[in-house]
């Protein structure tokens, strides 16, 4: 069965066909690294972690390209308000170069702990002002820019087709001024690059040819991609949020620069909601990974919770359905951490796996099929082979996790190793008895192919 990709262009499934053979193109906007990543900006990065595994599990080599925004993305998509990064510089009293350089190490170290996969190419904005400049020049020559008091902007109207991809009623925007116009000429109209206040000096600007300023926030993932994967390649990457505005406004330029649509294919994940509805920066209502850490929840936990949800709905994020994920991840550890190893997968299974995945990444039924194997009567060696290929694309890392020894009294060691005794002489009554008396004690006692297993209680004990 082929591999079948959701594709927002086309607005159908796809099947998925590379561009050039066997190598794949993939680009994935990035955070702006002007505060912490919150949980729902991370379960978009699994989804396209997922998305990377599942395409080489097809057999491709993927290069890789995420972006780093550290200069250019304002508040307000309309192209008002401040520059994030010098927002985020006047909260903490710190540089925007310096929490540049702390935030963007605080989201690698998100992203360590999801075990995503690392990139080909990290690709900062401020280290692509050349490019980004030479891309507005190019823009300027084929008549589609203009100038204002504040900046360079793109003239939507030179295109019919601006918005496709979000279906935007471009001539409603325009009666209906839905945005400040400013200086603009249409509402949809957007920024290539701004002017720094003739009053003040700001941390990150640049000479250009329309005077000193910054790029704007879209312009960078057009010249960026284009660089290093081409003008045209297979796949680009974000959350739905972007598609009505900054992955359309891509498409403009690199429409007008290059005569393509940058991506074969664009994807999107969906909104993780806290009950209260979405959660965003702007309103403080953001829950962090670090505080999922605080409260005891293994990263990988929530990475599952990720799982359970298929990319293209919405994720209602509440601490029982952590807590569920948290239990799930712990007893297929549990399971798994028993079984030898040196068996061969289970074809079948491993079949059944990689249709669901090609299935537009269907990671609930992949889940499903691995628990089918969890409690199968296949060997035990086999189920732990054949686990082991799914992990490939869950990317839980179950092969590396080790479970916590606790300090066992002697006393209750003793009793463990009667116990142990008891089952090699299938005196089963006396091995019953035993396993009521560590229970007793604050001690559960579980059997398993690799023999019984001795772990605390939730008393304390």
């Amino acid at each position: 069965m082929p591999l079948v990709l959701y594709d927002t262009w086309s607005r159908t499934l796809r099947d998925f066909t590379p561009i050039q053979a066997d190598h794949v193109g993939l680009y994935c906007c990035g955070p702006t690294v002007y505060d912490h990543a919150h949980i729902g900006n991370l379960r978009t990065y699994v989804f396209e972690d997922v998305l990377r595994r599942v395409l080489t599990l097809n057999g491709y080599t993927v290069r890789h390209v995420v972006n780093i925004t550290d200069v250019g993305h304002l508040v307000s998509d309309a192209d008002e308000g401040e520059d994030k990064m010098e927002k985020g510089s006047r909260r903490t009293g710190e540089s925007a170069w310096a929490i540049a350089g702390r935030y963007t190490e605080a989201f690698m170290s998100d992203w360590r702990a999801l075990n995503l996969l690392e990139p080909a190419l990290w690709c900062r904005a401020t280290d692509h002002i050349v490019e980004q400049i030479d891309f507005i020049a190019d823009l300027e020559r084929n008549g589609y820019t203009y100038c204002t008091a504040d900046g360079v902007y793109f003239d939507t109207s030179k295109q019919d087709d601006y918005g496709f991809l979000a279906r935007l009623d471009t001539a409603g925007l325009q009666a209906g001024k839905r945005v400040a116009l400013g200086d603009k000429r249409h509402a949809t109209d957007f920024a290539l690059w701004k002017f720094s206040p003739p009053d003040s000096t700001r941390q990150m600007e640049w000479d250009s040819p329309w005077g000193r300023g910054f790029p704007g926030w879209h312009i960078e993932c057009s010249a960026m991609s284009a660089k290093y994967l081409g003008p045209w390649f297979d796949i680009h990457c974000g959350g739905e949020d972007h598609i009505a505005v900054h992955h359309s406004n891509e498409i403009a330029q690199t429409q007008a620069r290059h005569g393509t649509r940058l991506a074969n294919f664009w994807m999107h994940g969906h909104f993780l909601t806290l009950d209260a509805g979405k959660m965003s920066k702007s309103g403080g209502d953001f829950v962090r990974l670090q505080t999922l850490i605080d409260r005891g929840i293994d990263p990988l936990a929530y990475r599952y919770l990720c799982l359970s949800a298929h990319y293209r709905s919405t994720l209602r994020f509440n601490l029982e359905a952590l807590d569920a994920a948290q239990s799930a991840l712990e007893r297929l550890r549990r399971a798994y951490v028993q079984w030898p190893e040196g068996g061969m997968p289970d074809a079948n299974s491993v079949e059944r796996f990689k249709a669901e995945v090609d299935q537009d990444l269907n990671l609930p039924r992949a889940l499903a099929v691995l628990w089918d194997v969890v409690r199968s009567d296949l060997p035990a060696a086999t189920r732990r082979a054949t686990v082991d290929r799914f992990d490939a694309v869950l990317g839980l890392r179950l092969a590396d996790w080790k479970e916590d020894v606790p300090d066992i009294p002697t006393d209750i060691a003793l009793l463990f190793d009667e116990r142990d005794k008891a089952r090699a002489a299938k005196d089963w009554n006396e091995a019953d008895r035993l396993r009521e008396q560590l229970r007793a004690e604050g001690w559960l006692v579980e059997d398993g192919p690799g023999g019984q297993v001795l772990r605390p209680r939730d008393t304390g004990k």
